[in-house]
């Protein structure tokens, strides 16, 4: 038998296959085209030139409220209350890949960003899926997902970022070291201190310094190894942290003090305690003492 039939139809095959990749480049430009007139129309809050987008028997389920429409008209009809609710909104557009089913359906999946008038921002993944009918793409339904905002307290927290990092306070009696790491979503920054007295271990602790939305400024708690505890807030003035502190002491008494952080530059900072007092009475304050940054542990 000759081979030369199941060669013209493996080359055949070959340039069906060609011509269909062809078609499918031709038609993902023509999808990607479409999502960019989609998001203009949007941004122009033309409600009209969206419901152009979609197929005449489209089915559109509003992710605001659930609503579900049928039909281009009624679509319009939905997004003209959209836009009177969203007005001035923005939306930008991520796509991420277009699938084709068959030569006439195709599933775009991507992400958009809703940026309204007051800086709130709605973030959703989505999966549309298009219908080619007469030679022209439309959008037959859309699936969204809302993208949960994950809330941090970075900007309020950022002008302490210098202390991330291991700290050595030593002299020839005793050695601090200290190691701040910001927390998931730098919602925290935290503080992990040991003492060394000679060859023996001192007092360990556990400071967690952080944002009071409530109060609006900057707070902390302590935790050391002796069962005593501490909070206290934060106040800024140049490149001098002032750290009011309240506490109570391993045996119940109580103690007040303000600790004093002054910035020299990224590798050094001064530290010192005044105004302390314990149950009522003045205690001797701390003199200044030179913090520096451990290169060794970094």
């Amino acid at each position: 038998m000759s081979r030369t039939p199941f060669r013209l139809a493996c080359f055949a095959f070959l340039c069906l296959a060609t011509t269909l990749s062809a078609d499918q480049a031709e038609d993902k430009g023509l999808i990607e085209k479409a999502v960019a007139s989609y998001t203009a129309a949007f941004n122009k809050g033309d409600a009209k030139a969206l419901a152009e987008h979609w197929g005449a028997n489209a089915i559109y389920i509003n992710p605001l409220t659930g609503t579900q429409v049928e039909g281009r008209a009624a679509i319009e009809k939905e997004f003209s209350e959209i836009m009177a609710d969203l007005k001035g909104s923005k939306l930008e557009v991520e796509v991420l890949s277009i699938q084709f089913i068959s030569p006439s359906v195709a599933v775009e999946n991507g992400t958009a960003k809703l940026l309204r008038p007051d800086e709130r921002i709605s973030e959703s993944t989505y999966s549309a899926v298009h219908i080619k009918s007469n030679g022209k793409w439309a959008l037959d339904r859309v699936t969204e997902e809302e993208v949960p905002v994950i809330q941090s307290n970075y900007e309020h927290l950022k002008s302490l970022e210098w202390l991330v990092g291991t700290w050595v306070d030593e002299d020839a009696q005793m050695r601090i070291e200290t190691t701040c790491k910001w927390t998931k979503n730098k919602n925290f920054i935290t503080r992990i201190f040991t003492t060394t007295l000679g060859n023996k271990d001192g007092t360990t602790g556990l400071q967690v310094i952080g944002w009071d939305a409530s109060e609006k400024q900057i707070r902390s708690w302590v935790f050391d190894s002796d069962g005593g505890f501490a909070e206290a807030t934060w106040m800024n003035k140049g490149d001098r942290w002032y750290i009011t502190t309240k506490g109570t002491l391993a045996d119940g008494g109580k103690a007040s003090f303000i600790n004093i952080i002054t910035k020299v530059d990224d590798d050094q900072f001064h530290w010192q305690s005044v105004n302390r007092t314990i149950d009522g009475n003045l205690a001797p304050n701390i003199d200044e003492v030179v913090v520096i940054r451990s290169a060794s542990a970094e």
